[in-house]
């Protein structure tokens, strides 16, 4: 790797910074504090950030990469992620007694999630900084993002997931070319032998072990997207899907960021959390009024979100409150018929986890925790097709005929 960085490569990033106690480091790979063993993020120069206008971003590509300037590394990996679709969802909304509701649909990303978003500015870090393999612990969409992006970049890729995944994640990163381990456990197995592994591979790019601090920039893309797209301003509510907590907590960092630069005028916001019942451990925290998440062992088809020990969980914790929002879960069936809804209303096929998300707005808006009559915005972060077993067993022919219009209208389907 190189040791002599060329600062020019990573714009406003001035250095690594401690979430915790505050320590700062060097620009470089490197997610724990030295001091406290405290998380890492990415340190801005604020005079460097001052200079991105909104003038300047509507110049920049149809790409995340417009908003290159709030970001922490130039992009040397660019496979075209970003600026997805933001739909009003006016039937969804009638359904549920809503008044504004919009789904942010990042299905239409190159592999066909939001971790192409992540996977966009690790890699392009990982380049720079000189690794030349890029590798992670994934529960499937950070395996596909990183599979296909080591191809379009010519590196090497090495991906650790769960052996139990779904069929279709697996195919859809194996695909790439690169090499895939099925590990004998759940993804906080997979995420450990990452961490020791990382440790003996010098040239190894883990995107969510140590280039982790520029990775996690990537989902601020998301939050800076719906206010762009809905004119320059926030929503009132925003309803987001959580596995580690980081997009969560990322989408609000981008608001807050876009307040204080000017790009949009400040306004209230509240942020609230979805997961799934079998992997709930930052929505049960919330509940019991816990500022420490208590790690669970997954259990839940939404295996995206199957995170039992999340890394960022407390800070998610600390936006909701902050915000005034909350945390709340759903069970295996509530999923399937949030992913049902979602098509039947919007014609939006989304996987699990949008599941998770549409369900939990529901399950919000009964308890009375989230507002009706605000504008509200949801997040589905990947694509249907690749957890097809999930709605299998109810999405199926309404009829099977013989070939004869005597046996059409038998059905009875007309």
């Amino acid at each position: 790797m190189t040791t002599l960085l060329d600062r020019t490569s990573f714009g406003a990033a001035a250095n690594l910074v401690c979430r915790e106690c505050g320590a700062t480091y060097a620009l470089g790979p490197g997610n724990a504090c030295e001091q406290c063993f405290g998380p890492l993020e990415i340190g801005y120069d604020d005079s460097r950030l001052a200079q991105v206008t909104r003038d300047s971003i509507e110049a920049g590509p149809r790409t995340m990469w417009r908003y290159g300037g709030l970001l922490p590394v130039s992009p040397v990996v660019d496979l075209q992620v970003g600026c997805t679709r933001l739909v009003r969802a006016d039937n969804l909304a009638r359904e549920l007694g809503m008044n504004s509701l919009w789904v942010k649909d990042d299905s239409g990303n190159p592999t066909h999630s939001f971790k192409d978003r992540v996977v966009a500015v690790a890699a392009s870090a990982a380049r720079t900084l000189g690794f030349s393999v890029l590798s992670c612990a994934s529960t499937g969409n950070l395996a596909n993002a990183v599979a296909a992006a080591a191809a379009r970049a010519g590196m090497r890729s090495v991906v650790f997931i769960p052996h139990d995944l779904e069929a279709g994640k697996v195919v859809t990163t194996a695909v790439y070319g690169g090499t895939l381990v099925a590990v004998e456990g759940n993804y906080d197995d997979v995420n450990r032998l990452c961490a020791e592994v990382s440790g003996e591979q010098d040239d190894w790019a883990f995107v969510n072990v140590n280039v982790r601090p520029f990775y996690a920039e990537g989902s601020k893309t998301v939050g800076y997207e719906i206010a762009e797209q809905l004119g320059w301003r926030l929503p009132s509510q925003v309803v987001v899907p959580v596995a580690s907590g980081a997009l969560l907590t990322k989408v609000d960092k981008a608001w807050r960021e876009f307040s204080s630069l000017g790009l949009v005028e400040p306004s209230p916001y509240r942020v609230f959390g979805a997961q799934a019942t079998g992997c709930s451990p930052v929505s049960a925290a919330f509940k019991a009024g816990h500022d420490v998440v208590a790690p669970v062992r997954p259990s839940t088809i939404a295996k995206s979100l199957a995170i039992g020990n999340p890394a960022d969980g407390i800070y998610a914790l600390d936006v909701v409150r902050r915000t005034g929002g909350a945390i709340a879960d759903v069970s295996d069936d509530q999923i399937v018929e949030g992913i049902r809804l979602l098509a039947r209303t919007e014609g939006i096929f989304a996987e699990t986890a949008g599941g998770v998300t549409v369900a939990t707005l529901r399950a919000l808006l009964a308890s009375g925790q989230l507002d009706p009559a605000e504008e509200t915005v949801i997040l589905n972060t990947g694509d249907g097709l690749k957890t097809l077993d999930a709605v299998a067993p109810v999405a199926k022919p309404t009829a099977t005929i013989a070939p004869s219009l005597a046996a059409f209208r038998a059905a009875g389907v007309a």
